[in-house]
């Protein structure tokens, strides 16, 4: 009884309640024009056509046009309605605004990279030319690298985390899709509330959606009762907006700006394998150390001005005692990946790393559901000799999402590609490595939402000592894992291959 009052004044019932009634009273407004069918039939028909000719023009990707344009066809009355509402977001001059700050505050304080990148045009023009985009459109500049550390396992990275946090003086950022109570997330808030009383300047992001049943209401007021400021990225409300739908996918935890870890892992006990959720856990994290660290502070920071409308002076938080750095070996750049702004920043690297790949190139990610150009990129790179191997999981997280990820997986095996499941439980860690040369690390996931919907963040690399241990733990889960032959194909009955063809075109919509 108790679980089931629980659930019916859970926000989210009263949200889903309240969205409803405004679709009833949607219903109701049109029965009033009951009397003028034919009237109100032809104009909402013509709204139709007049939106099917503006996603049709527009510069969404064709997939997502494909989406929305068959429902509308299907449905004239109500589909142009609802994409007006829903579709695409409606942003004011205010937002607009927000908007500009996200993406251009922080390069008021960062360093040109310009000489570096003249010197690794001497060593790669291609790599130069990535990284060129990068600075231009992420926008973070490349830095020549000096330390860093790839974590294959979230228990691993959890352990080193611990350690940092301890160290800190000055402040600690952390900005998160999900935080769960449990053992990981209250051994980092016992450091927090403790330097946050030595006087540590600590701030924590979460995304209201990603901790819905995650965390309870109020939450962030608890957490800023402890010192710790706190925000939650576009909280849940009882209104139709498409705005909702872009969600704040990052993973960054900074302290005093010269330590700083991203990588797949969230605040929640299944990303250290303290519980068995859907198996084994397989993820990543990944440890900056040194000036690379600056960029993610200024992404934290604009996100933070963005949610907050409170300026911070870029200066503050200037590192004051950088750890000792090693040897310079190879290039780092971070970078922040915005979906408001017009450029899919995660999908052209993830695009130039597979074009310009001469032996290999190899992806974990925990979901695969690919628009028209990644598909041909991957295809086209296994058809021209590039060994293409990718891993998803063999447990999933989300059957239907599970379901689109291995309905791909025809086209991709009859070009080429070699697909594998992670036979032990959930893959959950987003890496991309190529030639022994170049790889990216971060929140990034292979599909629709990550790459055209959410906020994210990713490091790319040169010739770094991590592109190897990046490679080495991909070789290594091979050994766990299964192939998937065309073979396993041939044996899928026509009823799911139609099911997964309908889910693979409404993908976009997820």
């Amino acid at each position: 009884m108790k679980k089931i009052l629980s659930l019916l004044f859970h926000r989210v019932t009263i949200i889903a309640i309240a969205i409803l009634a405004q679709l009833f009273a949607l219903v109701l407004m049109i029965g009033r024009f009951s009397d003028y069918v034919p009237q109100f039939y032809g104009f909402f028909t013509l709204l139709s056509a007049v939106v099917v000719i503006l996603i049709a023009t527009g510069r969404e990707k064709t997939a997502y046009k494909i989406a929305w344009i068959i429902p509308i066809t299907l449905f004239p009355i109500f589909g142009g309605i609802f994409y007006i509402m829903l579709g695409k977001p409606r942003t004011n001059r205010r937002m607009q605004r927000k908007m500009h700050k996200l993406k251009s505050l922080g390069q008021r304080s960062l360093p040109s990279s310009a000489p570096i990148i003249h010197r690794l045009a001497l060593i790669d023009a291609q790599a130069a030319n990535q990284a060129r985009y990068i600075q231009n459109h992420g926008p973070f500049p490349v830095y020549e690298h000096s330390e860093s550390h790839f974590f294959p396992l979230g228990e691993l990275a959890f352990e080193s985390m611990l350690e940092e946090l301890a160290k800190a003086e000055r402040y600690i950022f952390l900005e998160y899709f999900i935080i769960e109570e449990g053992i990981m997330w209250n051994r980092i808030l016992e450091i927090l509330v403790e330097k946050a009383k030595a006087g540590v300047d600590v701030r924590l992001i979460y995304d209201d959606v990603g901790c819905l049943f995650k965390l309870p209401y109020g939450y962030d007021k608890q957490l800023e009762a402890l010192g710790i400021k706190t925000e939650r990225f576009h909280p849940l409300t009882p209104k139709l907006s498409a705005t909702l739908n872009y969600r704040n996918h990052r993973k960054l935890l900074i302290i005093d700006g010269h330590t700083g870890f991203t990588g797949g892992i969230n605040l929640a006990d299944e990303y250290i394998n303290a519980y068995e959720k859907l198996g084994h856990w397989k993820d990543s994290a990944f440890l900056i150390k040194g000036e690379p660290v600056w960029s993610l502070t200024n992404m934290f920071l604009a996100m933070w001005e963005y949610l907050r409308d409170e300026t911070s002076p870029l200066e503050n938080f200037k590192p004051q005692n950088p750890p000792v750095q090693g040897t310079k070996t190879g290039y780092i750049q971070p970078f922040g990946d915005n979906p408001l702004d017009g450029e899919t920043v995660s999908e052209t690297v993830y695009l130039n790393l597979i074009s310009r790949a001469r032996s290999y190139v190899y992806i974990t990610t925990p979901y695969l559901i690919l628009d028209s150009e990644m598909l041909t990129a991957l295809c086209t790179a296994a058809k021209s000799g590039v060994d293409v191997r990718i891993i998803t999981p063999y447990i999933p997280d989300k059957p239907i999402v599970h379901a689109v990820t291995r309905s791909y997986y025809h086209l991709l095996v009859t070009s080429g590609v070699r697909i594998y499941e992670y036979t032990p439980g959930f893959m959950h860690s987003k890496t991309i490595v190529a030639d022994d040369e170049v790889a990216v690390v971060g929140s990034i996931n292979l599909d629709y939402r990550s790459l055209y919907l959410a906020f994210e963040n990713g490091v790319w690399m040169y010739q770094t000592p991590s592109v190897l241990e990046i490679l080495d733990d991909f070789l290594e889960t091979l050994a766990v894992c299964q192939e998937i032959t065309g073979k396993r194909y041939a044996d899928v009955g026509t009823i799911r291959r139609f099911s997964w063809s309908l889910l693979r075109l409404l993908a976009p919509l997820f």
